[in-house]
């Protein structure tokens, strides 16, 4: 049976390390076994915050990837404010941590580059493509934003051929995520911003949404919204790094439980990612600091793991407390060795922005946690879908930034399991995750 050609238009794309890349990196790699064709659409020379080579043996080796050159004010940006590094990854310093480089920066960013930085690629590619899908009969596209750039372009497309199906797939919201207030957006600009995404609601054929809420939220401003969720892919790594619980598998092949590389010799909590301002949770470190003064026994037997990128300003505030004696920072690590990192933990954090509008934000990084049957203990508003996830998979707990003396008595309590050898996962219906299942379900949606 000969394939469909689907058109996928993205940003990230390996050497890109993170969680944005990898969703369309995964739907790729499986979409073949359900009939479709992916054709990759990327930039040339993009100007990535993050770089993680680990991710290229994903590519599928026959894969047709397309390429051209695009600009970027990054460098100019970075010559401004070297702290604009962290504009390329969606991080801001907020509050009294701002100087007024900072807030000029982002001024300059919210009202000049609609709707982001990446918004000079928008026009050649849009004309690039316009030959390149009649040349190739190619009737099928994706766009995947952040950047939201990516939209414009498959609404340019869709505005030029009416009958080219188009997918907008959102793995962020847009002008509802949480640092779209902190922006310092003028009326014409917050417009602007508002009337383009509109457009892409009203134009594309579907709109995919990564959590329950945004597509629910999607809908309600006029789009034809599906969620598919992002996931774990059990091949990843090793054949032991991921488990599927004691539910049934995803595929027939087998898959050996997770046997952790060495045994635990600290009861560790794990983040693993990107930790930026917005999304600190200053009443975990608060209940882990009284822990440590508190009870002799956790401080002699508790270390606290940092993978990822942390903000400099929070690593600076744990230091300055009890904490600093029982942190490990093992800084930016491939995502074969970060999964690894996941294994070798009891508990792992996860954090979400705080107000209400982000209670649709599923960060990518829980289905892999998920995927080692580790506990989670995540931080977010009320009524999250992250926590409708882990009481459904009996994963973890998920706590408000307000809580306090909860957060105490929940780790105190997995403590004690692990240092009495009673400290087990017992996680449940994880493969309804796994990226395969969630291509089949892309594939139907198409």
């Amino acid at each position: 049976m000969e394939l469909k050609k689907i058109l996928i238009i993205t940003y990230y794309w390996p050497p890109a390390g993170g969680p944005g890349v990898q969703r369309w990196l995964k739907f790729a790699k499986y979409l073949p076994d359900y009939g479709w064709k992916p054709i990759i659409y990327t930039p040339e020379n993009p100007s990535y915050p993050l770089l993680d080579e680990s991710l290229m043996k994903d590519v599928p080796a026959d894969l047709e990837i397309v390429r051209t050159n695009i600009w970027e004010p990054y460098q100019l940006a970075e010559k401004l404010n070297k702290s604009n590094k962290k504009f390329k990854a969606g991080q801001f310093d907020v509050g009294q941590n701002q100087s007024w480089k900072s807030k000029l920066s982002i001024w300059v960013r919210g009202n000049f580059f609609i709707p982001d930085a990446r918004v000079f690629w928008v026009k050649p590619s849009t004309q690039f493509l316009e030959k390149y899908l009649k040349e190739n009969n190619i009737e099928t596209i994706v766009t995947t934003g952040p950047p939201h750039s990516m939209h414009l372009i498959g609404l340019n497309l869709k505005k030029k051929f009416p009958e080219l199906k188009w997918i907008a797939d959102f793995r962020d919201p847009w002008t509802e995520i949480s640092y779209y207030k902190h922006l310092k957006l003028t009326n014409r600009s917050d417009k602007k911003h508002r009337f383009l995404e509109s457009e892409v609601f009203k134009n594309a054929d579907i709109t995919l949404a990564t959590s329950y809420t945004d597509a629910e939220n999607f809908r309600k401003n006029g789009a034809n919204s599906f969620c598919i969720t992002n996931g774990f892919d059990e091949t990843d790594s090793n054949p032991n790094t991921f488990q599927l619980s004691n539910s049934k598998r995803c595929h027939p092949e087998p898959v050996e439980g997770l046997q952790p590389s060495n045994p635990q010799t600290k009861f560790t909590l794990s983040y693993i990612g990107v930790l930026e301002q917005l999304r600190n949770p200053e009443n975990l470190w608060k209940a882990l600091d009284n822990l440590v003064k508190t009870s002799s026994d956790f401080a002699e037997n508790f270390s606290l793991k940092f993978v990822g990128r942390i903000d400099d300003k929070i690593l600076n505030t744990i230091e300055n407390s009890l904490l600093k004696w029982h942190i490990l920072n093992l800084g930016y690590l491939s995502h074969d060795k970060a999964v690894s990192e996941m294994s070798n933990s009891n508990l792992l954090l996860m954090t979400n922005f705080p107000n209400e509008s982000s209670k649709g934000i599923i960060p990518g990084k829980i289905f892999e946690y998920l995927a080692t049957g580790k506990q989670i203990i995540s931080f977010g508003p009320d009524d999250a879908d992250v926590a409708k996830i882990l009481n459904e998979t009996k994963a973890g707990k998920h706590f408000s930034y307000n809580d306090s003396k909860e957060i105490e008595d929940f780790i105190l309590e997995k403590f004690v399991l692990w240092k009495n050898g009673n400290f087990s996962e017992n996680t449940q219906n994880i493969e309804q995750f796994s990226r395969r299942n969630l291509t089949k379900q892309l594939s139907e949606i198409l």
